[in-house]
């Protein structure tokens, strides 16, 4: 029997070779045809990927995602460990403490979302908030837009205070909504990157406990960029991204939530909608709660926590006051520049202007999608038009972390100031 299996081995052997060499023989050009027949497979290869990836390289000085220095981008680069391996559980812990600090907060509910700063928002709003309940969110940019939407998906009731793109809401506004629409969840975005404004947060968390609502807050385009303080300005649950002042490549979300927070989420009526973003079950992939054994509940980006963890020690080794120093005298030197160029500020009132992105009202008779493509084509660098409600009122420049640098700055203005002398104008 194996005599047998080996000589129709063997001739099978030979008829490939025959075919081989009859193929070698065809002709160049019914080459791919012959191989199409000869294929199990009806879809070819795409020929865009038989070529070796090409990617320009770009001043990221629009609102976001920012510049990766070589450090960060070393630390994605180092080689892959498991992601319920023991060490990647140490690197999470580290994760941990660098966002404690980031945050200013002791939180132990404290972790990086896989996944952007929207999956932090939509984590936020799908473990606290439950169908039917009353949500208060405020509305200055798209960031609020976003919030609204995704909480009127998950069934709960959506009030919304509104202001044009770069106003504010004060004290007694929210102190009345709050009192109106008793509301579970009061949302506001600290870092409006739409509208380039840092919204005033002291007073507000103690409103919220007043009115005993959570006080959720967006700092995606300010962490590391302007002051903030999660517990001292008693923010329940805060999140952020790891692409702006952080410098990390886009895909991990620093969260946190103190025990006002937890103790609502833990005492749901329904489960959250979302199994992945369920904190039932990440709170113990994190190793916070207080469970022996970590289980498997999803596959973490274990590269974007290496590079998360590294920009968390750069900012660590910085000095969060020091950082938000930096950000404030550079954006100062920028706003200098730009009125040298007679270009106006879109927010007027400098306490308001956030540090980490600068708006600039589009000039008069000027296209700003002209201006935007002109800076690419000629400076190979990215500053961009509004977003939201914003779009056509303003031009952004970002300057965050490793990008913050009166040296970019300059750059800014040079490539803008020939942008205006090259654009038509109408």
């Amino acid at each position: 029997m194996k005599r047998a299996l080996f000589c129709r081995g063997a001739l099978l052997a030979q008829q490939v070779a025959s075919e081989i060499s009859q193929h070698a023989a065809i002709s160049p050009a019914l080459l791919p045809r012959f191989t199409r027949a000869m294929s199990s497979v009806s879809i070819p290869p795409p020929a865009c990927l038989l070529r070796p990836l090409e990617a320009p390289h770009r001043y990221m000085f629009g609102p976001g995602p920012s510049n990766v220095p070589p450090r960060i981008l070393a630390a994605g680069g180092r080689p892959i460990i498991g992601h319920m391996h023991a060490e990647m559980f140490e690197i999470m812990n580290d994760i941990k403490k660098g966002i404690q600090y980031a945050f200013q907060t002791e939180n132990n509910m404290t972790i990086a979302m896989s996944g952007s700063g929207h999956t932090a928002m939509e984590c936020a709003i799908s473990n606290i908030v439950e169908p039917g309940e009353s949500v208060l969110v405020g509305i200055n940019g798209i960031w609020g837009e976003r919030v609204a939407e995704i909480a009127g998906r998950m069934g709960a009731v959506v009030h919304t205070m509104v202001k044009a793109p770069g106003g504010y809401f004060t004290n007694e506004e929210i102190e009345q909504a709050l009192a109106k629409h008793k509301p579970v969840l009061f949302f506001l975005t600290h870092g409006e990157s739409s509208a380039g404004i840092a919204h005033p947060v002291d007073g507000i968390g103690d409103l919220c406990r007043q009115h005993n609502c959570l006080f959720l807050v967006d700092s995606v385009a300010s962490l590391g960029g302007a002051p903030l303080y999660m517990d001292k300005q008693n923010i329940d649950i805060l999140y952020t991204g790891s692409q702006k002042a952080l410098n990390a490549p886009p895909g991990t979300a620093p969260i946190s939530f103190n025990d006002r927070a937890c103790e609502k989420m833990f005492n749901r009526k329904t489960k959250p909608v979302s199994y992945l973003l369920d904190m039932t079950y990440l709170s113990n992939y994190w190793g916070c709660d207080g469970k022996p054994a970590r289980i498997y509940h999803h596959t973490g980006p274990v590269s974007g926590f290496f590079a998360l963890r590294e920009s968390l020690a750069i900012l660590a080794e910085t000095g969060l006051e020091n950082s938000w120093r930096h950000h404030k005298e550079v954006a100062e030197y920028l706003y200098q520049g730009l009125e040298d160029l007679g270009l106006k500020l879109f927010v007027p009132d400098k306490s308001l202007r956030l540090p980490s992105v600068t708006t600039i009202a589009v000039p008069s008779g000027y296209n700003w999608r002209e201006i935007v493509a002109y800076i690419v084509k000629h400076h190979q660098m990215e500053i961009t038009g509004g977003l939201g409600p914003s779009v056509g009122l303003v031009l952004r420049v970002g300057l965050m972390g490793y990008n913050c640098s009166k040296a970019n700055a300059d750059m800014v203005l040079v490539a803008l100031a020939d942008a205006l002398k090259n654009c038509p104008k109408a």
